[in-house]
């Protein structure tokens, strides 16, 4: 099998050197071979403070320590089997996934898919109208300690996903970092989400989302210095809880997955599931924005 060659768009964020890591060093620990990130287009955002001022960064860590080749626009990417979208700014993705669905090739869009549900929304529309394989999660799905608690499928009736969750004056409330604990949340809750409410406290947020079966999901993030992430989980084989493994790389469980995903075409998270999330964070966004009122998610 001939080697998979990948195109990287957005190179602002920490993410594109732990997909190189394990794509492009062979001499790495947690290599996976058979694919490599052989062109990418740094891209960038002007309205996002955390773009700006490290879109250089990372772009020269790819070209010198990974071997990556850097492209002047998307539109030089074509050609390639595979694309990770990977602009930290989610606003930019709708705009940046049409272009890349032009190339008829799998597409895995890194956190958070969109900043709204319209553009989520949006980008899983025109992935079915192109015919476009497409995966999103957040690597906290996949993190070892924290997505592999309990086996697919087993019954839980409550979850919480922990972690840091700070805000940013330049990027909308929760879908900075609430992304990851939600995705924690739906890993083993899946989709069903009816109504969610959002509490803030003192460096802390709550957002209590219920089922549509009685079952409960809740983040609880902080923005007080604790930076682990974790889940607790109310099962039918009891109290669960757990925090991230830190001696296994968080990117590589993901990495391994969107490996598998680009092969075979078909995401390891439903699509249904991965467009909820965004709902629940739309939906946490706005009961925080009215000081607290309960959303429903058919509201959106």
């Amino acid at each position: 099998m001939s080697e998979m060659k990948i195109g990287m768009v957005g190179l602002d964020t920490s993410h594109v050197t732990g997909f190189a890591d394990c794509f492009n060093l062979p001499e790495h620990r947690f290599h996976l071979p058979g694919a490599r990130i052989a062109k990418a287009f740094p891209g960038g955002s002007a309205l996002f403070s955390l773009s700006r001022s490290r879109v250089g960064q990372f772009t020269s860590e790819l070209r010198g320590k990974y071997g990556v080749g850097i492209a002047g626009s998307i539109e030089e990417l074509a050609g390639l089997d595979a694309y990770f979208l990977e602009s930290v700014d989610g606003a930019q993705h709708l705009e940046q996934f049409r272009q890349l669905a032009e190339f008829g090739k799998p597409v895995f869009v890194d956190k958070p898919l969109a900043c709204s549900y319209a553009d989520a929304k949006a980008i899983f529309e025109l992935a079915r109208e192109k015919g476009i394989p497409l995966m999103t999660a957040s690597s906290m799905r996949f993190a070892a300690g924290v997505g592999d608690v309990l086996p697919a499928g087993a019954a839980v009736f409550a979850a919480e996903g922990f972690g840091p969750l700070a805000f940013l004056p330049d990027y909308r409330d929760y879908f900075w970092y609430g992304i990851h604990t939600a995705e924690i949340v739906y890993r083993y809750l899946g989709r069903g989400c009816e109504e969610v409410r959002s509490i803030s406290g003192s460096g802390i947020e709550l957002v209590t989302g219920r089922w549509k079966d009685g079952r409960i999901g809740q983040i609880t993030g902080n923005s007080v210095g604790s930076g682990n992430f974790g889940v607790l989980l109310v099962s039918g084989e009891g109290h669960r809880v757990s925090v991230q493994n830190a001696d296994i790389p968080y990117m590589f469980p993901m990495a391994a997955a969107i490996l598998e995903f680009f092969r075979s075409g078909v995401s390891p998270v439903d699509p249904a599931e991965s467009l909820e999330i965004i709902a629940f964070l739309e939906a946490a966004s706005r009961s925080r924005a009215s000081g607290g009122k309960t959303v429903t998610l058919s509201e959106l």
